[in-house]
């Protein structure tokens, strides 16, 4: 017991039935440093008999154990009255245990960690975690001068799990698990479970009750009435800490809705805000998979912040990273004293980019740690969606391994058919309890059926990033326009499989950091046509098949590399800086980009439909030219015209579709508000007949240099 070794110490301490010649009830208390300990019980006062160690015991001559005393424990400087937590049957079910053992408890949260609660009648906190190779388990935190040794805690049959209830305990406590490995050894470790923490680089965990009161009950019911492939879907991906660096979640609720909303996007996608300890790896290095990160608030003040965002009309995307944890010795590494949350091949439990651990997938109890989070950030933080990061590393066993550092599958190949199952399990349990939510993941390889229903045999995602056009797209908007029509094909090649997954188009924090360059700095030329090729670039993103997202910064066309830091250069849009609009103009094209693609059905009904598009010129790569028409269900079609080429081109040819009288330009990225040299169409133009060139009925179009066109039937 005093060496923390344990398996049931409710066994020995507590209150117990004696028989024979001494009959009566033995109290036993274990209390290190207390002078004295006397039982209050039946309306007697009883000093036990100091044992030594820390023991107190003695024998009172009752018929039976008094369904409630308390113990008063003397110290040299106080006395308290407590209850005895020794007293308490557990607090956990046995159908918790069950599901918890099968690896299918999907409301996870809710067994296992600190939960406060009333048990027995009397207030306090539920402790449990799961330690099955442990020898014995103890808690420790400021209720006990972080000293476990008075609190071991009892083992629940084979389950693995360690529980113990601690009268008058509440929240705000800090507390950590005390855990004797096979070896003998002891390591102290935060709760894998914790919901709250404290703000790194301090790592106790933290007892929390959510006290949240939602309003946004309306989002909450409508979210689910069309389907996210056929809906507008824009998205701004923010880094909260470095958005408005010093912000705390509430302070971040007044001013991030309302810069959203004004830009017209539908979604943020918030970069990993579970905890994490090293700022640098911008929360894709979690230790507390269940607790939002402290450095901007609690987690009732994240919930204000989502729920801010869906009064504001904004749903809420998460980042989430399940495919590695760091190795931290206070986290998850080890967590027992064995390979727990890990692989115990050390092929799979390595990650060699990051440096850190891989999940065991075919355990039953951590796929169900990892499918229970998943849930859990919908749920309880009314989450919209889960990007979910680095899916490539996770299907492939040989994913960054040379030979001979990584073993094939029962059947020899290099899939992880682990990784596979619990991914299929994570997507069918998030969509099956959370109506209206999207998974979505970033695979960067041609893995077939990611965003195919998992009863289809696909992985069973709502969208994937579409790594290929961002890498294709942006190979070709940094040549320089003499030299894009050797790479025309760049552009035009995401059409070719467009419709083999359900993407979206991602210009990420990826893409603007780690010497990569800015958005507006990898294009060619001098600053005006910089800037008029981040226009266009954007626009044709907009118009291209799939949804869109664009991270902070590149909206008004920051110049320098996104820095966690220091955040956006906001004061790049004050009018004091320049009275030009080049930032401020780039920043209003997107709003107008928003605003136009939200209201245009044919730019987001059909994305994953091949009827949705058609070339209009895919083929004039001497021009720097892309026509393409876009088309929904009922209302008229949009003509998108990209021209990447400096020069203004007059008179310039493109057949349209018939029985349309007349096209109005809607939006053009050369217009002088953005920036541009306000090369326009000004009036409606008519298409000439078919047969007046030879072909189907043509538009006659004057197209701005370095701009993308939109147009709509008039």
């Amino acid at each position: 017991m005093l060496a923390g070794g344990h398996h049931d110490p409710h066994g020995l301490l507590g209150a117990h039935p004696v028989q024979g010649a001494a009959k009566g009830v033995v109290f036993r208390a274990l209390r290190p440093f207390a002078r004295a300990v006397t039982v209050l019980a039946d309306g007697h006062r009883t000093p036990l008999h100091d044992d030594g160690d820390g023991l107190f015991s003695g024998v009172l001559p009752l018929d039976a154990v008094p369904p409630e005393y308390s113990l008063v424990v003397t110290y040299d400087d106080n006395e308290l009255e407590v209850q005895d937590p020794y007293r308490f049957l557990p607090a956990l079910g046995e159908l918790d245990l069950y599901l918890i053992g099968e690896g299918r408890h999907e409301e996870l949260w809710r067994a296992l960690g600190a939960q406060p609660m009333v048990h027995q009648g009397v207030s306090g906190t539920r402790f449990t975690v799961w330690a099955p190779n442990a020898r014995g388990v103890r808690v420790a935190g400021d209720f006990n001068y972080w000293n476990g040794t008075g609190f071991p805690m009892r083992s629940l049959g084979s389950s693995g799990v360690w529980e113990l209830f601690v009268p008058g305990v509440g929240e705000g406590t800090l507390y950590k698990f005390e855990i004797m490995r096979p070896d003998g050894s002891h390591t102290m470790r935060a709760d894998p479970m914790a919901r709250r923490t404290e703000c790194p680089p301090a790592n106790a965990s933290i007892v929390t009750a959510s006290h949240h009161e939602w309003r946004d009950q309306e989002w909450m019911e409508h979210r689910a009435d069309r389907p996210v492939h056929k809906a507008p879907f824009s998205v701004y991906e923010v880094h909260l800490a470095s958005w408005r660096p010093g912000l705390s979640y509430r302070e971040l609720a007044e001013q991030l809705p309302a810069y959203v909303a004004d830009l017209g996007f539908t979604h943020v996608e918030l970069m990993p805000v579970a905890e994490h300890p090293f700022g640098g790896s911008w929360g894709y290095q979690v230790t507390g998979l269940y607790a939002p990160t402290a450095r901007m608030g609690t987690p009732d003040d994240f919930r204000f912040l989502v729920e801010s965002l869906h009064r504001a009309g904004i749903g809420v995307i998460m980042d989430w990273v399940p495919a590695h944890f760091p190795k931290d010795d206070w986290a998850l590494a080890r967590f027992d004293g064995a390979n727990l949350y890990e692989h115990e091949d050390w092929r799979r439990a390595e990650h060699p980019d990051w440096g850190t651990l891989e999940f065991d997938y075919g355990r039953p109890e951590v796929r169900n740690f990892l499918v229970a989070n998943a849930t859990y950030w919908c749920e309880e933080f009314h989450i919209d969606g889960l990007r979910v990061d680095a899916v490539a590393s996770m299907l492939y066993l040989d994913y960054s391994r040379e030979d001979g550092e990584w073993a094939p599958n029962e059947f020899g190949g290099r899939d992880n058919p682990d990784a596979v199952a619990f991914l299929q399990e994570m997507n069918a349990t998030v969509y099956r309890r959370n109506p209206g939510v999207v998974t979505i993941a970033e695979e960067s390889t041609a893995w077939d059926g990611v965003t195919r229903p998992t009863d289809s045999g696909g992985l069973g995602f709502g969208l994937k990033w579409n790594m290929g056009w961002m890498h294709d797209s942006l190979v070709y908007i940094s040549k320089e326009p003499v030299h894009r029509k050797y790479h025309h094909n760049e552009m035009t090649f995401s059409m070719v499989y467009a419709y083999s997954e359900n993407y979206v188009l991602p210009i990420s924090h990826d893409e603007v950091v780690h010497g990569k360059q800015a958005l507006v700095s990898k294009m060619p030329g001098d600053w005006w046509q910089q800037r008029a090729n981040h226009r266009a670039y954007l626009a044709y993103m907009w118009a291209h098949p799939g949804k869109q997202l664009l991270f902070m910064g590149q909206e008004f066309a920051q110049g320098a590399e996104w820095s966690e830091g220091h955040g956006p250069d906001w004061w790049l849009l004050d009018p004091s800086y320049s009275a030009e609009p080049d930032h401020r103009g780039v920043r209003d094209l997107v709003r107008d980009l928003n605003q136009v693609y939200t209201a245009t059905p044919a730019l987001w009904e059909l994305d994953t439909s091949p009827e949705g598009f058609t070339w209009v010129a895919g083929d004039a790569a001497e021009d720097n030219v892309f026509a393409f028409l876009r088309f929904d269900a009922k209302s008229g079609p949009l003509l998108a015209v990209s021209n990447f080429s400096p020069v203004v081109r007059h008179g310039y040819r493109l057949c349209v579709p018939d029985l349309i009288p007349a096209w109005t330009e809607v939006l053009n990225t050369d217009a002088a508000q953005y920036g541009g040299s306000d090369v326009r169409n000004t009036e409606p133009l008519k298409p000439e007949p078919a047969g007046a060139h030879g072909g189907r009925p043509s538009l006659e179009l004057t197209l701005p240099p370095l701009a993308t066109v939109w147009f709509r039937p008039a």
